[in-house]
């Protein structure tokens, strides 16, 4: 009798030729016919149970560019393992050939060639379609959404989250977990929670005073004659990526032992299926799968990877549903005596020239928009290079922020955070003030500018490094490494904490940087309550406008070893 191990296994092996992943599929209709919905909705429909996942959408409602990651090191035990495979490497892994719609979709190869083909990506109304489509096939599927949704544009910060939240309400999803939503502050959450017609889900949230279960850890679901448990995790970290004031009361963290405990309680109440919908990051939830027995899917979000195939870690499928709304994923499975006995898969492109508006979401969304529309479509200036944020190291979106961090406000350092968030721009295209809200809309955006050490300076690049590249996924706390301007170093990857970065360099005369010597260093998005400066948007609108035309020249001021 062959095992469940060896179905799963067998099943995942044989997706590329039978369709029931993205990436082989993909390639082959790519080199028979043009794009068209029909195909992209394309599913050779199985078992029982179908789920759909979203995650961190960011606020955005209509089409975009996004620029996968360049660079996205893995170490330790994830080094050279998927996600941690970029362009050609992953074009090869997958068996993607260049220039195809998947390539464009899923690698930064080529990708402003290939985004002037294919057209821009996501926009909410056609995920509806998609979505919509899905539920027509299979009426009982579960639509999971990973968080990060109440976040990251212009209309949603003006609105205070309400025009996501309206959206989504359209959208009818059956769960959520969360992340950046706790920065409308936990009032605001409460307000929006107490008022969804859907679970807002993080069984990793407590009462910091009472060492409680704040929100709903859990909801069941009888779908195809089976009993499903959907449990949630919010970002592990938020008191220490985010402010914490913001949220005061509130506790976070891994968990370890909390899931375990979680995922028992529900096989107890005859769970016939468990589903992790999660905000933990790719490699928090690799660990968490091989520790935790008895999660059969984990629906994975927060570092924004966008995976053609499902990865195993012993009998645990791992989804990785990309963000911005460039992708959905449909899973369905065969549940049947109490366990998973297979699975076909598809991570769906939403090419918006290719998918058909949902006209309800679509009015919807103009709605939203309309009160802001004028100051959204204001023309700031115009981009002559590539604007992106997505890479561990460098993104010329930031590289533009930390020029006018330095301009602006008369620094010899900017600093601005490792955000994965924010689509990307053309050369050519004109940089509206919907834009640069996009690349920068938050609550917490005060422009500070204050005196550094050196020393101080070593200490902060150590603490983001360690953030990112500590072999132990529990102690990764999200995000990219810090972006600099006017400052150049090295970095060590391998070594240990305090002796990843070395040589660091004032670009403007050449120096090292003195431990023991002040310097003048301008950043935003401090966590830090009650920061002082002007909101990140209007300087770099200042910026912007007395450039004209903003060129970001190619950032070869870091130096990366041991990857």
């Amino acid at each position: 009798m062959i095992s469940r191990r060896d179905f799963l296994q067998a099943a995942l092996a044989a997706s590329a030729v039978w369709g029931a992943s993205g990436a082989g599929n993909w390639a082959r209709l790519a080199a028979q016919q043009a794009l068209t919905q029909d195909r992209l909705l394309e599913f050779d429909t199985f078992g029982n149970v179908t789920l759909i996942h979203v995650t961190d959408i960011h606020g955005q409602l209509v089409p975009l560019w996004f620029r996968e990651p360049e660079i996205n090191i893995g170490v330790g035990a994830a080094a050279g393992q998927p996600p941690h495979v970029t362009g050609a490497d992953f074009l090869k892994l997958y068996g993607i050939a260049p220039g195809t719609p998947e390539a464009y979709a899923l690698s930064y190869v080529d990708f402003v060639s290939l985004a002037k083909g294919y057209g821009r990506m996501g926009g909410l109304d056609r995920v509806a379609t998609v979505i919509n489509a899905i539920r027509a096939d299979r009426p009982e599927a579960l639509l999971l959404d990973g968080g990060d949704t109440w976040h990251g544009s212009y209309t949603c910060l003006r609105s205070d989250a309400q025009d996501m939240v309206n959206a989504m309400n359209l959208l009818k999803p059956d769960a959520m977990t969360s992340h950046w939503e706790f920065t409308l502050g936990v009032d605001r959450v409460t307000e929006i929670v107490d008022g969804l017609d859907f679970a807002f889900l993080g069984a990793n949230i407590f009462d910091a005073e009472w060492d409680e279960p704040a929100y709903e850890p859990y909801r069941m679901f009888e779908r195809g004659g089976a009993q499903i448990a959907v449990i949630g995790q919010a970002f592990p970290y938020l008191p220490i990526a985010n402010p914490k004031w913001m949220f005061p009361g509130l506790s976070f963290g891994v968990r370890e032992e909390r899931m375990a405990e979680v995922v028992q309680e529900v096989r107890g109440k005859g769970a016939d299926l468990v589903v992790l919908l999660s905000h933990n990051g790719f490699d928090v939830d690799r660990k968490m799968a091989g520790n935790v027995p008895g999660i059969d899917v984990i629906l994975t979000g927060h570092t924004h990877d966008a995976l053609p195939e499902p990865v195993m870690v012993g009998q645990t499928l791992l989804i990785a549903s990309g963000s911005n709304g460039k992708f959905v994923t449909r899973l369905d499975l065969d549940v049947r005596e109490g366990r998973m006995m297979g699975f076909r898969h598809k991570l769906i492109p939403v090419f918006s020239d290719a998918i058909a508006p949902d006209p309800e979401m679509a009015a919807l969304i103009d709605r939203e928009r309309a009160p802001y529309r004028d100051e959204m479509a204001e023309v700031l200036g115009t981009t002559d290079s590539l604007l992106y944020r997505r890479g561990n190291f460098n993104g010329t979106w930031d590289d533009l922020i930390c020029n006018a961090l330095i301009d602006e406000r008369e620094a010899d350092i900017a600093l601005s955070p490792g955000f994965r968030w924010g689509p990307s721009l053309l050369p050519g295209d004109p940089i509206t003030r919907e834009d640069l809200y996009s690349a920068t809309a938050m609550t917490y955006p005060n422009a500070y500018r204050s005196e550094m050490t050196g020393e101080m300076l070593h200490t902060i690049l150590e603490d983001v490094a360690d953030n990112l590249f500590n072999p132990d996924p529990y102690y990764q706390q999200g995000g990219d490494m810090v972006r600099v301007g006017g400052m150049g170093y090295r970095i060590d990857v391998t070594k240990p904490q305090g002796s990843r970065i070395t040589d660091m360099t004032l670009l403007k005369t050449g120096e090292a940087v003195d431990p023991a010597r002040s310097y003048v260093v301008s950043g935003w998005a401090s966590v830090g309550e009650g920061t002082e400066g002007p909101p990140i948007w209007e300087v770099v609108e200042s910026y912007v406008k007395r450039q004209g035309t903003v060129r970001v020249d190619p950032n070869t001021s870091v130096v990366v070893s041991g990857a």
